[in-house]
């Protein structure tokens, strides 16, 4: 088996006047040193998804401020994908669970592009949901990009997006037509502020959903929501949650990646080993000293998974998570986007 990698995607937000760094940062399994990748990348790309083939992981996805970029060599060279898009920031890029050859790309402005060719060609899929007035407030992000997607292992028609700020968005029937599934996502006057959708491929119908004001899950398919209570980290009560991962083959085994606000001193991990039932703070061994943005796991080597706070520390485990060593970026490098390995 070919030596893996794991990679590091720099950005911001794209509101005016918000810090935004760039780059997308690769480390070969067993060593210690960082790469920036530069060739064919656009002018300071501002990396805020990446997705690994799950059968080739020589081809890499990143999501830029020019669309989606590809290598087909583990990152040492890239090419723009030709998506007949608006030139809108991409913000989230994934597989179908069901046929690697189905690919989406989640945008600015709640727009979402399919490709059913392995990424040669692509089109927009129609949205047309209306958006509950709990996601709009005084002074709120209007942009509403699409953080993350997931689709049914179950039923590859079956996908669902989150959107900052919007809520949750669902097809079932291949994306010709969607429904809001926002109501019910927010405990106080917090907006429905999305971060992650995740599919369970353990129990078809049951889907979880972070924000920035904690966690929910569903049993029927996100038209119905429960808050999940996970240990507070703010005054409010919440937890900031900022990603969640099954671990491959073990469906049962999910991860959240979390802290105390969108900018903070404090990440934590989150795990249950019930499907979700129960979830506790991981012990991890580390401090880590800014918010958890994201959590990677491998495919390909069971135990070895990655972790990344946004002010650009980074951590990798081979046993499960029980252990981990520090790979921090290079000094000065932060604003952590996006992880992947592979």
């Amino acid at each position: 088996m070919s030596k893996a990698y794991v990679y590091v995607g720099l950005a911001g937000e794209t509101a005016p006047g918000r810090v935004v760094q760039s780059g997308v940062y690769r480390m070969r399994e067993g060593d210690q040193e960082w790469e920036l990748l530069t060739n064919g990348m656009p002018d300071s790309p501002s990396v805020r998804g990446l997705a690994i083939h799950p059968q080739k992981p020589e081809i890499v996805y990143a999501g830029t401020q020019s669309g989606p970029y590809r290598s087909t060599d583990h990152g040492d060279h890239w090419e723009k994908v030709d998506v007949p898009d608006h030139g809108l920031p991409v913000w989230s890029i994934i597989y179908s669970p069901r046929d690697p050859n189905v690919m989406y790309a989640g945008y600015e402005s709640c727009e979402i592009y399919r490709s059913e060719d392995g990424g040669e060609r692509w089109r927009q899929i129609p949205i047309s949901v209306r958006f509950p007035d709990v996601t709009i407030g005084p002074g709120s992000n209007s942009a509403k990009r699409i953080l993350m997607m997931s689709a049914s292992t179950a039923n590859s028609d079956e996908l669902y997006g989150a959107i900052e700020v919007g809520g949750l968005i669902r097809t079932l029937d291949g994306g010709e037509h969607w429904e809001n599934l926002s109501h019910g996502l927010y405990m106080n006057d917090d907006l429905v502020d999305m971060h992650g959708v995740m599919a369970s491929s353990n129990n078809p119908g049951t889907v979880f959903s972070i924000s920035r004001a904690g966690m929910w899950s569903s049993s029927d398919h996100g038209d119905h929501w429960t808050h999940v209570n996970l240990e507070p980290l703010n005054a409010k009560g919440q937890s900031y949650c900022r990603d969640i991962s099954e671990v491959p083959g073990d469906p049962n085994t999910i991860w959240v990646a979390a802290g105390a606000n969108f900018q903070s001193d404090l990440g934590v991990l989150y795990r249950s080993i019930d499907a979700g039932m129960n979830w506790e703070r991981v012990d991890t061994g580390f401090d880590a000293k800014s918010t958890m943005f994201g959590i990677a796991f491998d495919a390909h080597r069971k135990g070895r998974m990655y972790c990344a706070a946004n002010g650009g520390q980074v951590w990798g485990s081979t046993d499960h998570g029980e252990t981990w060593t520090a790979h921090p970026l290079p000094e000065g490098v932060n604003q952590v986007y996006s992880l992947a390995c592979g």
